[in-house]
């Protein structure tokens, strides 16, 4: 049985804080609705190709983080343990670039990571995006105790997908261009994920 991707999109509509600056245009990015449409198209995609998947967050309103693993465990035990979840985020704090996380330690989710480390750098590093990444286990992704990574029974990983408080970030984000190929870069990366 080939593992099944429970794709997380992260924060709701009332989280505080989880938004761009107003940018000089008006423009201004919230976080919920950013995730929200790239699980959607990336499940889209998934079921266009046949490849099983359940979104763990249909609710617009934030659903704890508790619930959140609740529900992917839930799934996990439904797939006997072939599954993995792929929590899709918007980053803050100034800096630019892409960057994945799994929980602190050597585990499964470290080879799901890789995949999507060396997904995004084929998309995005041709145009000049900075990779964030640790490389002090040898391998790209950083660690976090973030609950999702670690309240979950099955692998799991968490992509920070640019910078929405960077505006040069934020206006790719918001862009129709820049959503499809973050998009496609996470399909590309759930279909390689599938041979491991």
């Amino acid at each position: 049985m080939k593992p099944i991707v429970l794709l997380d999109n992260g924060h709701g509509k009332e989280t505080a804080g989880k938004r761009s600056p107003i940018w000089s245009d008006g423009s201004q990015l919230f976080e919920w609705e950013f995730n929200r449409d790239i699980v959607r198209r990336i499940a889209e995609k998934l079921q266009a190709d046949g490849i099983p998947y359940r979104v763990l967050v249909p609710e617009e309103n934030d659903v704890s983080l508790t619930e959140r693993a609740r529900r992917a465990n839930e799934y996990a035990k439904e797939f006997n343990g072939k599954a993995y979840v792929l929590s899709i985020h918007a980053n803050a704090g100034g800096g630019t670039g892409w960057e994945v996380y799994t929980s602190p330690g050597q585990t499964p989710s470290d080879a799901i990571a890789t995949v999507f480390f060396e997904e995004a750098g084929r998309e995005f590093v041709p145009d000049g995006w900075r990779m964030r990444s640790d490389y002090s286990d040898g391998d790209p992704d950083k660690e976090a105790n973030f609950a999702i990574l670690t309240k979950t029974t099955c692998p799991a990983v968490l992509t920070e997908n640019f910078f929405m408080d960077t505006e040069k970030d934020c206006r790719f984000i918001m862009s129709e261009d820049g959503r499809e190929r973050i998009a496609n870069m996470h399909v590309a990366a759930i279909k390689r994920v599938l041979t491991l």
